[in-house]
């Protein structure tokens, strides 16, 4: 990343098409939450393990490249603040993208998600009419207030809560630490980018993320749980925030984007025989009460550490190849990919808390919520580009007005 420096350049449209198509699959992930037997906020009776191994695909690297590609966004960010006071622009751009959404999603849109959680709680608890059961009265206060004392065999729902919004917890924090780093440490960090791109010009590309990831996996995967928590997550930090700089530090670089391209056959290859390695020991060890041999989870964590990387490069690869043409419809979703993650999750609670009792074909059933969830999302995208000021509750900035500029004056 030896152009760091350098004046800011147009956005790369791989990346925006890659970062649109990981969130729309996130969707369609979590709808998939619904069917399978691992734990979610509601879920269906009709449960379809078969499906599990194909929603495992995404589950190594799903998130991670979406940090990868929210590092490279802020790049380009960073770049258009210009020589400026930029690091300090940097911190608060996050703060007034991200704070706002943060706790207008914790307050107004999760909710819904916590009510249909202890609603079908109380259900299996044989509670014949949760709806009006002194535990959901009086719901929203309840809730903000973290009174509800919402408890089971299993722990307690802790309250007010942001569920699926932690990636944008997380984004804010990443963004305002990296500024911090900016501010202080900006030629070390020129250096880092330039030691990566000479590094990872080669096969590189391909061996070291994997050692990295697998290190990562080794040390801290076995002492931290992934929580989501931001205060106890240390595994997911190591794994989010270091692919999140890392995106920042080769979003520019011209000499990665052909390694990526030039490697991204080899990665698919990769990518491929990686995954059907962890789903056959996934499903073999599948059972609450399997307990695999030591060296077998060890292996696999390599394994695992491969998948997760190779999609990822693979994806970059193809993308940077194929994906580079812009237009009104990428001008669109990009902005619009995130006020969707911000309902999405509560759409598809909704939507499905309202189809599940029809009894339905489980493929109309599915394919309906897909479609009233981004129907939903859509309504909401639209709706928050035309509140000025108020849309950042969801994510979507002022559209600012272009200055007049008066016309030359014609020849006389």
């Amino acid at each position: 990343m030896s152009d760091i420096a350098l004046p800011p350049a147009d956005r790369r449209h791989d990346l925006d098409w890659i970062r649109v198509g990981a969130f729309f699959l996130l969707i369609l992930y979590h709808v998939g939450m619904l069917y399978v037997s691992w734990d979610f906020h509601i879920k269906s009776p009709r449960i379809v393990e078969a499906i599990q191994p194909v929603m495992m695909i995404t589950n190594p690297w799903r998130l991670t490249l979406l940090f990868l590609v929210s590092g490279a966004a802020t790049r380009f960010l960073f770049d258009s603040f210009g020589a400026d006071h930029p690091a300090g622009r940097l911190a608060g751009s996050r703060v007034l993208r991200l704070l706002p959404a943060l706790l207008f999603g914790m307050f107004v849109i999760v909710p819904p998600q916590s009510y249909y959680e202890v609603f079908q709680a109380l259900q299996q608890f044989g509670v014949a009419d949760p709806a009006h059961s002194p535990w959901l009265q009086n719901f929203w206060i309840k809730y903000a207030t973290a009174s509800g004392n919402w408890c089971d065999a299993d722990g307690c729902l802790t309250t007010p809560t942001w569920n699926h919004l932690w990636f944008v917890a997380y984004l804010l924090v990443y963004g305002l630490i990296l500024a911090l780093i900016l501010s202080l440490a900006a030629r070390p960090l020129r250096a880092l980018g330039g030691l990566l791109e000479r590094t990872l010009s080669g096969w590189g590309l391909l061996v070291w993320p994997i050692v990295w990831l697998a290190v990562v996996r080794f040390f801290l995967a076995p002492r931290f749980e992934i929580t989501h928590a931001l205060t106890d997550d240390w595994y997911n930090h190591a794994l989010s925030f270091s692919v999140y700089l890392f995106g920042f530090l080769i979003a520019r670089s011209e000499v990665l984007k052909a390694a990526f391209v030039r490697l991204r056959q080899p990665a698919l290859l990769l990518a491929v025989l990686s995954y059907a390695a962890w789903a056959i020991y996934a499903w073999v060890w599948r059972a609450d009460d399997a307990v695999p041999p030591e060296m077998l989870r060890r292996v696999m964590r390599v394994i695992y550490a491969a998948d997760q990387w190779a999609w990822i490069a693979a994806i970059l690869g193809y993308g940077a190849r194929y994906l580079n043409r812009g237009g009104p419809v990428l001008r669109y979703l990009s902005v619009g990919v995130f006020p969707f993650y911000i309902v999405h999750q509560t759409a598809i609670i909704v939507a499905a808390w309202s189809l599940m009792p029809l009894g339905l074909p489980l493929g109309v059933e599915a394919s309906l919520i897909i479609a009233a969830t981004f129907a939903a999302c859509f309504l909401a995208y639209e709706i928050a580009r035309r509140l000025g000021g108020f849309g950042l509750l969801l994510g979507v900035r002022p559209r600012t007005a272009r200055p007049w500029r008066r016309r030359p004056a014609s020849p006389r």
